[in-house]
């Protein structure tokens, strides 16, 4: 199986339906460059139930199976034992959901497939809100943003749950953060997941959200890029829930990637100087685990 880089082919066609500026529709592209053709992608409601385009038209080149909003993990699974039973061992199984169906309403077949030890590939593009229906807040959503059902002063107040650390600990064999930002890391790394056939593979894909988040859609790539350099979103991965790798250093202050977007414009000085004094909290629990 071939392993190099990006070699030329495409497997997305122009004609989506994506907003201006969509960060889950670059993470799409860059995510097929990686895979290659011999992909069947599971995807649940979401944007990119949509984003793809019309039944019978379909902007990408591989085959979908569109399911219920609860039920990647459980469909990418029947339809792994279902390519076994044909004796095809080529086709890599991609499980492709937002944050809502992965943080939230289908964590529970995430983690009954993580635990079985299922053989396929779940991407989580995350844009920090179930933006597909009007940008409400999802547990992924951050602490501080505004959505539309955290409007106004009542901004939200919960943390951002590490969905990375929850699957780490089910002890799969391989899960990583990666972002549009970073379009080499994100494709060694799903090459990398490609080639494990031991269990679930887990990517959280950071897909920055221009008409949800509140900036100009020429930014996407600057903003994604902004949030790894700020520790806002680390690059790293974790094999065997045990192996921690950091692969991008964050060594900026994290005020302007939250200034760069409308949906903290509500925020005080003091309030992302609490932010930030989380952020380097957990960027030195990060940094302990790799040394361990």
């Amino acid at each position: 199986m071939k392993t190099e880089l990006y070699s030329g082919d495409e497997y997305m066609n122009s004609g989506h339906v994506g907003c201006p500026g969509c960060g889950a529709t670059v993470a799409m592209k860059l995510a097929l460059r990686a895979l290659g053709e011999h992909t069947m992608m599971v995807i649940p409601a979401s944007c990119w139930a949509i984003i793809g385009g019309n039944f019978p038209q379909s902007s990408l080149k591989v085959p979908i199976l569109h399911t219920g909003f609860a039920t990647t993990a459980a469909a990418a699974s029947g339809l792994r034992a279902a390519l076994d039973l044909r004796g095809d061992t080529e086709t890599t199984v991609v499980g492709w959901a937002g944050d809502g169906g992965t943080f939230d309403i289908g964590f529970q077949a995430l983690s009954a497939a993580a635990e079985r030890g299922e053989d396929f590939i779940y991407v989580c593009y995350d844009n920090e809100a179930y933006t597909n229906t009007g940008v409400q807040r999802s547990s992924s959503t951050p602490w501080g943003a505004r959505t539309m059902t955290t409007p106004g002063a009542n901004w939200k107040r919960q943390q951002k749950k590490n969905i990375v650390e929850i699957m780490a600990a089910h002890r799969i064999p391989y899960a990583a953060t990666a972002s549009i930002a970073y379009p080499e890391d994100l494709e060694r790394k799903l090459k990398k997941a490609v080639l494990i056939r031991s269990g679930l593979r887990f990517i959280h894909l950071y897909s920055s959200c221009p008409t949800g988040w509140g900036f100009a859609p020429e930014n996407t790539v600057k903003v994604a890029r902004m949030a790894v350099r700020s520790k806002a979103f680390p690059l790293y991965e974790v094999e065997d829930g045990v192996k921690y790798t950091i692969n991008e250093a964050g060594d900026k202050p994290v005020k302007e990637y939250l200034r760069s977007q409308s949906r903290f414009r509500h925020l005080s000085d003091q309030d992302i100087g609490l932010i930030q004094s989380r952020l380097d909290i957990e960027w030195e629990r990060l940094m302990r685990k790799t040394a361990d």
